[in-house]
């Protein structure tokens, strides 16, 4: 395997030199095989972090940028409903946790940079087809196109970084393109409704459209694979077939019951997926090349990782959702007003991410992944004990613990969980830590909306979801609040418990194939 390996980094490397001149020329190793030099090397990796970098940004501007904007495209579009509205914002979100690990399992197969490029070509194509949609259907189909491309760039990044960095530099590496995910998160909410006012709401998808070109004729003339290749492996359709068809269904039955009610349809679209969800595992077992490689779970450092990032996203993904729902529903804020004010809690993830991925580099992960899901549960217990009526003062204090939190675990876990696997393994890795983040905010979404519908009359969920006005007399502040505390104290156990596998993997990074980055 090593032979291979090597013969596939100095292809890469090879395609790379030329461009850096001959006093970067590379050299010959004892085996034969060329050595990349030091200065391609140095070079190359920082084309992949900011090319990367853009792709996260865009990715994840494009998961909130609807949100803020959602009330004029209900407005502009005629006849879309509030439902197709939800699934303006919701089918991104889950055609893009369908998808990353069959992504993942290809880019092992077929080349991580070639998917990768592929999805940005994807996605640009996709926002031009939703700037031009004629009615509210033919944009959520539109929303699914550009989410097929956001899935290729998310399970990709994090491991054609990994194949670039050496393991001293990884965690900030991924720090920076984490921090820019955040940056873009925290963007789309004031961009939103700024472009929308000013230009339309096409604007917010037709602005992707330069940028995506750029990006992509870049992506495919300056990314080489680095990675090996698993060899002769084949695709596994089956598994393929029951995952994404079982998170589909869950999904769908979790969220349209969350949100409409639990009519029998939706409770047996729940029952589905999680029966395929469950047939799954044997059909990963039996096959001899599964999309989901499960021996990786007996890799202690990479199943504490995963796991935590599983419960940080649980914990986490409902928390800005849930705020706007405080923002709009109790305070009877407009939406462009409540994204404003959600700023304090990007910011301080968004400062504190690339530190906490640098010092990871040098002390290990254990302390900051730990010490940010404990902090982010403190953050969430506090919440849970805030009254109705508080200064807007006191209610930043708590979002940035929650900022910091969050910036503490991010970089951390991902680097400790793509340095903890072989070199051939990076792609399905990355797919199903994305997967487990994507997985874990979706049922935040879905936990937090069974809490409110439990509490809240369902028009009034459904206005605030979809920006639109509350209707009069229905907003009982005692009862949102009751669902606003409850809520932040099951986020709070969640995070907290995700600090015990945190806690308990190993510190020391092992390098499973130095050679692809320092040979």
């Amino acid at each position: 395997m090593g032979g291979g390996r090597g013969e596939s980094l100095s292809r890469g490397i090879d395609a790379v030199r030329p461009r850096y001149g001959a006093r970067n020329a590379s050299t010959l190793r004892p085996d034969g095989l060329r050595r990349p030099s030091h200065g391609a090397l140095m070079q190359y990796k920082y084309v992949v972090l900011t090319n990367t970098t853009i792709g996260t940004f865009m990715a994840l501007l494009d998961s909130n940028i609807v949100l803020i904007s959602l009330p004029t495209i209900i407005r502009d579009l005629p006849g879309t409903t509030t439902i197709e509205g939800i699934w303006i914002i919701l089918g991104y979100v889950l055609v893009t946790a369908s998808l990353l690990l069959t992504i993942g399992r290809l880019a092992d197969l077929y080349g991580r940079v070639r998917l990768y490029n592929l999805g940005f070509a994807i996605f640009t194509i996709g926002s031009g087809l939703c700037s031009l949609a004629p009615n509210g259907t033919s944009l959520v189909l539109f929303r699914l196109v550009q989410g097929i491309g956001a899935g290729l760039l998310f399970a990709n990044s994090a491991a054609i970084l990994t194949d670039a960095f050496p393991v001293s530099e990884r965690g900030r590496a991924l720090g920076l393109n984490q921090v820019a995910g955040t940056a873009g998160a925290l963007i789309g909410l004031v961009a939103g409704g700024v472009l929308t006012a000013l230009l339309g709401w096409q604007s917010i998808f037709w602005i992707n459209v330069p940028f995506g070109v750029f990006a992509t004729i870049w992506a495919y003339a300056r990314l080489k694979e680095l990675g090996a290749r698993p060899g002769r492996e084949k695709l596994d359709p089956a598994g393929n077939l029951l995952f994404a068809g079982g998170l589909s269904l869950a999904l769908l039955g979790v969220t349209l019951g969350a949100i409409t009610g639990w009519a029998p349809l939706y409770l047996v679209l729940l029952l589905a997926g999680v029966a395929c969800l469950f047939a799954f595992v044997p059909v990963e077992r039996a096959v001899p090349s599964p999309m989901m490689d499960l021996a990786l779970f007996r890799n202690k450092v990479f199943s504490a990782g995963v796991l935590s990032n599983l419960l940080a996203s649980t914990s986490r993904g409902a928390v800005g959702l849930v705020l706007v729902f405080y923002f709009q529903g109790a305070l009877g804020l407009d939406a462009l007003t409540a994204g404003l004010l959600l700023i304090p809690f990007s910011l301080a993830f968004v400062s504190v991410g690339p530190l906490s991925g640098y010092l990871s580099d040098k002390y290990g992960p254990r302390l900051f992944t730990t010490g940010g899901l404990l902090v982010s549960g403190v953050s969430y217990l506090w919440f849970a004990v805030l009254p109705y009526q508080v200064p807007y003062t006191t209610l930043v204090l708590p979002m940035i613990l929650a900022g910091i939190g969050g910036g503490l675990f991010i970089a951390p876990n991902v680097a400790s969980i793509m340095n903890s696997v072989p070199v051939v393994r990076r792609g399905v890795a990355a797919g199903m830590s994305a997967t487990l983040f994507n997985v874990g905010f979706l049922v935040s979404l879905g936990l937090a909306f069974a809490i409110m519908a439990s509490r809240m009359p369902l028009p009034v969920m459904q206005a605030i979801f979809a920006g639109l006005p509350i209707p009069q007399g229905q907003v009982e502040i005692g009862s949102f609040m009751d669902a606003f505390h409850q809520i932040f104290v099951a986020i709070a156990g969640i995070s907290l418990f995700g600090a015990i596998p945190a806690a308990v993997r190993r510190n020391p990074v092992i390098e499973h194939a130095s050679s692809d980055v320092k040979a």
